[in-house]
């Protein structure tokens, strides 16, 4: 079974006052067929600056792993050791999360790019980002600050890692109109 995240919401009532107006498990929580990972949508928005009035929940929504056009996601993410994560193939998995196939050979299979900058927190657990040629490994505490890199995550430990992304919109960086196809 998933793991559950409690989401609490602070907002305002109709005279201003600040409360909380919702404390609960988040709802959109899914299992990824590739890489067999929980990803709960905690929070999006559409624009920035962020419009607050609207009484809705905008994690209900569906959504690929990419922000919208000028907005934001939050997301925790569940990685399952590479033991229990099952073979994954990189074309399902692109389109799983909504992404454009590469056009370059990829490293992993789980190889993968946004166009954001994502502020990534491990929350609990360890795990290893790659990268085109290089790695680095992460344990509960780190936070990487990621550039719309080419990446994969691989949990090599034999416990599950959790992590809090924030992906923010952002303009396609110049390198990856210089990025080599061989890579």
């Amino acid at each position: 079974m998933p793991r559950q995240t409690r989401r609490v919401i602070a907002d305002h009532d109709e005279s201003g006052k600040a409360l909380i107006v919702a404390d609960g498990f988040t709802p959109n929580v899914k299992v990824r067929k590739a890489g067999n990972l929980t990803s709960t949508l905690v929070w999006v928005t559409d624009e920035t600056p962020a419009r607050l009035d609207s009484g809705e929940d905008p994690s209900l929504r569906e959504t690929g792993v990419a922000p919208p056009p000028g907005g934001s996601i939050l997301r925790i993410v569940d990685f399952p050791p590479a033991a229990e994560a099952g073979e994954v193939d990189n074309a399902s998995m692109l389109a799983e999360m909504g992404l454009a196939a590469g056009a370059a050979p990829v490293r992993h299979a789980s190889m993968h790019r946004t166009r954001s900058i994502d502020y990534a927190i491990v929350l609990e657990g360890e795990i290893d980002m790659l990268l085109d040629d290089s790695e680095v490994h992460l344990k509960a505490g780190d936070v990487l600050i990621q550039k719309a890199t080419n990446h994969a995550w691989v949990n090599r430990s034999d416990a599950n890692c959790r992590i809090a992304f924030v992906l923010i919109d952002a303009v396609e960086p110049e390198a990856w109109r210089k990025a080599p196809s061989d890579h």
